[in-house]
């Protein structure tokens, strides 16, 4: 009986768990997951208007009023978990897909409904901004977003995508 329980609870759970994913993909095909694409690292290292990848986020669950994407740098301490920068786009709360717009690098002046929760952590490694995009000097850097459905402040969902190395 105690066996049967467990196993009804984790098909419960993993049921439920998918109920609140949202998905994440490139809308861009010059982006692809595994290669940062050229002259999108920083502008120290060649950078040509370089900023983050249009993305098309589906399956946003209900009441999320705000998206949250936090990039970062998986093989540097300082710049990982949000590290390159944290930004926020307001949404209104019946949106289920949404075609996110770049957001250029380096910068402080967002686009329409995005507002900045932290610049980058390293300011004086090459120009100051809400974003920065990777940064490693093509050193094989893994490079990702975490993308959070937020309801006021509180996540609701979340994934997360890989950019690609650097």
């Amino acid at each position: 009986m105690k066996r049967k329980f467990i196993i009804v609870s984790l098909v419960t759970l993993l049921i439920s768990s998918r109920a609140f994913a949202i998905d994440a993909q490139f809308s861009n095909a010059k982006w692809e997951g595994n290669h940062i694409p050229q002259g999108q690292q920083c502008l120290k290292f060649g950078g040509v208007n370089p900023s983050t990848p249009e993305l098309l986020i589906t399956n946003i669950p209900k009441n999320t009023n705000a998206l949250s994407f936090e990039y970062s740098d998986r093989d540097y301490k300082k710049m990982d978990n949000g590290g390159h920068g944290i930004i926020r786009l307001a949404l209104p709360t019946s949106t289920n897909k949404i075609v996110v717009p770049q957001v250029p690098g380096h910068s402080f002046e967002l686009p329409d409904n995005f507002t900045m929760t932290s610049p980058h952590l390293s300011p004086a490694w090459d120009k100051a901004g809400a974003y920065m995009p990777p940064c490693s000097g093509g050193k094989g850097h893994a490079y990702y977003v975490t993308i959070k459905a937020m309801q006021d402040n509180k996540t609701i969902a979340s994934t997360v995508l890989e950019l690609g190395k650097y």
